[in-house]
Order: structure tokens, then C-alpha cells, then sequence
């Protein structure tokens, strides 16, 4: 039983990281391309730093929204057939 619950909560938490790490990685790409410009440009606007950021980030989840879907759909599916295993 315990085994069950521990490889439930390993799963959660792939599950969890692989449906941010598009998000997060293009917010870091992001944030790190628009820190060399404002380094190179001298350039110290905060709104420079934050709009990219924020337009990337949506239309990468835009864009993978299908496939995350499909994950928390499986994901999910997944769950619902494992309560029978939990109830002894």
C-alpha cells in the first residue's frame, strides 16, 4: 500500500514538472535574452523585462495546450483507476 501511494506521488509530481517545464523554460529563455539587451543597451525598464515574458509564456501555453490536456486527461484517468487498488 505504501509503494502505491509513493509511486503516486512520484508521478504527480513528473506529472507537475512536465506540463511547466515548457512555461519555465520560456520564461527563463525569455528573461535571460531580454537581460542581455537591457545589459548591452543600458536600458533598465522593468516593463521591458516583464511583457516578453508574459507574451511568450502565453502563447507557449496556447500552443501546448492540446498536449497538456491530453497528459492531465491520462493523468486523471489514470488516478480514477487506481482507487479500487487503495480501498482494501
Amino acid at each position: 500500500m505504501e509503494a502505491k501511494l509513493i509511486a503516486l506521488g512520484v508521478e504527480t509530481f513528473k506529472t507537475a514538472l512536465l506540463l511547466s517545464l515548457p512555461a519555465l523554460l520560456t520564461g527563463m529563455l525569455l528573461g535571460l535574452a531580454v537581460s542581455i539587451f537591457q545589459a548591452t543597451t543600458q536600458i533598465n525598464e522593468m516593463t521591458l523585462s516583464f511583457i516578453p515574458k508574459i507574451l511568450g509564456i502565453v502563447i507557449v501555453i496556447i500552443l501546448t495546450m492540446p498536449w497538456m490536456l491530453n497528459s492531465m486527461i491520462d493523468y486523471s484517468t489514470n488516478i480514477f483507476n487506481m482507487i479500487p487498488t487503495f480501498v482494501e
